[in-house]
């Protein structure tokens, strides 16, 4: 990737990501601060200042060096990150088990919703008349819907300690859950063998492209 690749690529996927991370956590916190536990809330994590939310390495460093050493994003390719985790202090959820399942899920739900909005966007630059505005946010809504559908789905995966994993665990049989919960240690390493083995990309492209096949036949 040439430098001025690498500049184009950077600019048109800066702010997707940054809202992609920033409103998934910020909907982790409001919904559990909805069902009870302020923790989150006292530690000024319901915000949607991304610099709250930003993990030096999972946020910038891990998602640049991807950008880099691929040139094939917006047509393909895994593009992968992690924030700092919002802080839910599961003992304070009126009904612990069921609204962790809810906590863990507004985050998918919130990059769901974000795929929806850039796919309007899409659509809004398809509408105006090609110039210098349209055909930018044209780019940038589709990294828009690439990106939140990567997140939406990568944090799904029932694997701990991501999103996925919590619903799983919240919905488990008590002894069950508490076994579950034990594998934990294990999910970093775990995701990075599927990413360097490309498992993780064999799962992901396909539910990535349909799903983004589908808002777009919804939105035009």
């Amino acid at each position: 990737m040439d430098v001025n690749h690498l500049v184009q690529t950077l600019a048109i996927y800066a702010l997707p990501v940054l809202f992609a991370i920033t409103l998934h956590e910020a909907a982790h916190g409001y919904v559990a601060r909805h069902f009870g536990d302020m923790t989150a809330h006292a530690q000024g994590r319901i915000s949607l200042n991304p610099i709250r939310h930003i993990d030096i390495v999972g946020t910038i460093i891990v998602p640049l060096a991807i950008l880099v050493l691929t040139s094939k994003l917006i047509g393909g390719g895994l593009l992968f990150g992690w924030a700092k985790p919002v802080p839910v202090n599961y003992s304070a959820l009126r009904k612990p088990r069921q609204h962790m399942a809810l906590v863990a899920a507004a985050g998918p739900g919130a990059n769901l919703v974000m795929a929806l909005i850039w796919a309007l966007a899409l659509k809004l630059s398809v509408l105006l008349p090609a110039n210098g505005f349209s055909e930018p946010l044209g780019l940038m809504a589709q990294a828009g819907i690439f990106v939140n559908l990567i997140f939406m789905f990568l944090n799904l995966l029932p694997i701990l300690p991501l999103d996925g994993g919590r619903i799983v665990a919240s919905l488990l049989p008590t002894r069950a859950a508490w076994q579950y919960a034990r594998l934990e240690p294990f999910g970093l390493p775990l995701l990075v063998l599927l990413l360097v083995t490309n498992v993780l990309a064999f799962v992901l492209e396909p539910l990535v492209g349909a799903s983004g096949a589908l808002i777009r036949a919804l939105v035009f």
